[in-house]
């Protein structure tokens, strides 16, 4: 048996009482720790809360070589652990879809998601949102014109866009980091991105939520990570005030 359990959003009190009771009946923990983090708890706070013993799992545990994980699921209960909701990501829905060829039952605790707490946080209808994009560290001179092409077709159609942040082993893609690789990507197609909103530790007490255009934002201080970062599209009225309101716009 694989239960796919999401912790929630910012720490270890996020998880539901149904992942909580999952966690503690699991003969064996797995955490996928790359694709998001929680940012309020570390490795060992969860392990000291949970009393389990949580085994960590890398890109390549996961993606490439998840024998381990699957041939422990054929013959006892495993839990594998996911900041967020697990089933966001594609790489958790390829898992699923290998255990399930070879077998191996398996179910979803679902767990508080960035998509759809950024609704919450900035106040955009989730209905008006496009295809979602990622946004990576460049490498030397290399950039991918794939996210500026994304935010591009969806403005066309009037539509939100939520860019994620790169996420690396000791760095953290910031707000202002994005917008200064945004801003260089959409002058070279001479595609204007008249706003922008950030979002950071959404979850955690304190959540900060900055609006505006490339240099109001890069004025806001975010502070730690995670960050996330929002392109609207043409707001609605309740979009516009809600921003005005909550997000300094």
């Amino acid at each position: 048996m694989l239960t796919f359990v999401g912790l929630g959003l910012f720490d270890k009190n996020d998880v539901s009482e149904k992942g909580r009771a999952i966690i503690a009946g699991a003969d064996a923990v797995y955490l996928e720790w790359y694709t998001s983090r929680l940012m309020g708890s570390s490795h060992d706070e969860l392990e000291q809360y949970y009393h389990r013993k949580i085994h960590l799992l890398s890109r390549e545990d996961v993606e490439v070589n998840p024998e381990e994980l699957l041939l422990r699921a054929e013959s006892a209960s495993v839990a594998f652990l996911t900041a967020g909701d697990p089933m966001v990501s594609t790489t958790h829905v390829d898992l699923r879809i290998r255990a399930a060829e070879r077998g191996i039952r398996t179910s979803i605790i679902h767990g508080a998601s960035i998509s759809s707490a950024i609704c919450g946080l900035a106040g955009l209808q989730n209905y008006r949102f496009g295809k979602s994009c990622s946004l990576p560290f460049p490498q030397k001179n290399w950039s991918p014109p794939s996210t500026v092409e994304v935010i591009g077709v969806n403005l066309a159609q009037n539509l939100h866009t939520l860019v994620y942040l790169d996420i690396q082993d000791d760095r953290h893609m910031t707000v202002h980091e994005a917008v200064d690789l945004l801003e260089a990507m959409a002058a070279k197609k001479k595609m204007p991105i008249p706003l922008y909103v950030g979002i950071a530790r959404a979850g955690s007490d304190h959540p900060v939520i900055g609006a505006g255009p490339a240099d109001r934002i890069k004025a806001v201080d975010f502070g730690p990570p995670l960050h996330i970062l929002i392109v609207p599209a043409h707001l609605h009225d309740m979009e516009k005030k809600y921003l005005e309101v909550f997000a300094g716009l």
